[in-house]
């Protein structure tokens, strides 16, 4: 898996985006998706594109267009598309949500330990994840469209690999090396503060970890239970793709995803 949103993989084992040389792929223990085309969504229409620069753009009102050029279909089927641009419309945000979520678990996790032990050195680890957080929405959210798909995930791994790989490194040693002082102090006052008995000592850090994993992990599992919600959408999404590539089969180039449960 290369890093395309790697550190949505790293906070949230249950849930993964993951870009190849191929697809753009979504998994977790319960299936597994690949996006093969692109997709971009308005309020007023869902615009898919292929790799090879082909079309399909669904408008507010059901009727779809083949690169410009207006399909005939029945009410019936006009009503199965407009049925079907609501739905992306609706759940691929989601997917977005969550990769900004999972930094935000992060994010709670470095500023619950920095509180506990008085920690001075991680304001810079901070400021990677604000930035990197702003990357992931400025992948999904361009010129006004929430944009999905092969283009978008490529331009991302891109700049992760070629920015925030190595800033994330660099941040984290630094967040080693500049808290090892207070932490060392923060301990020491710990100690003194237990009369010398390591015991109590002991037993407080053992509860202020405690609280600190109940918190991160309680919002870890929500992630695990919205990716679990997720993929019964997505299998949603392709039942209606094969119901539409059946009845319009023009539009079987359009699919915007393979889905397979596990």
């Amino acid at each position: 898996m290369k890093n395309a949103l790697l550190i949505t993989a790293i906070l949230s084992s249950t849930s993964a985006l993951a870009h190849n040389d191929h697809s753009i792929s979504f998994s977790n223990d319960n299936c597994q998706v690949e996006f093969q085309n692109n997709v971009a969504i308005t309020p007023n229409e869902v615009a898919i594109t292929t790799p090879h620069s082909r079309s399909l753009t669904i408008d507010a009102n059901g009727y779809a267009f083949i690169n410009g050029q207006p399909v005939d279909v029945t009410a019936q089927q006009q009503r199965a598309l407009a049925q079907y641009a609501d739905t992306l419309r609706v759940e691929l945000p989601k997917v977005a949500e969550m990769a900004t979520d999972a930094i935000k678990v992060a994010e709670v996790a470095l500023d619950e330990v920095g509180a506990a032990f008085d920690l001075h050195g991680l304001d810079n680890l901070s400021t990677v994840l604000d930035d990197l957080n702003q990357e992931i929405h400025g992948t999904f959210y361009q010129q006004g469209s929430f944009v999905m798909g092969e283009q978008a995930f490529h331009d991302f791994s891109e700049n992760f690999e070629h920015q925030f790989e190595e800033r994330i490194e660099d941040a984290v040693k630094s967040a080693m090396f500049q808290s090892i002082g207070s932490l060392l102090v923060s301990i020491g006052t710990e100690m003194n503060n237990a009369n010398g008995d390591m015991s109590a000592f002991e037993q407080r850090m053992e509860n202020m970890g405690r609280q600190i994993e109940e918190k991160v992990t309680a919002q870890a599992k929500n992630l695990e239970q919205r990716a679990a919600s997720l993929c019964s959408n997505f299998e949603r999404i392709a039942a209606q793709e094969t119901a539409l590539s059946q009845n319009i089969p023009a539009m079987s180039s359009y699919s915007l995803m393979r889905y397979t449960s596990e």
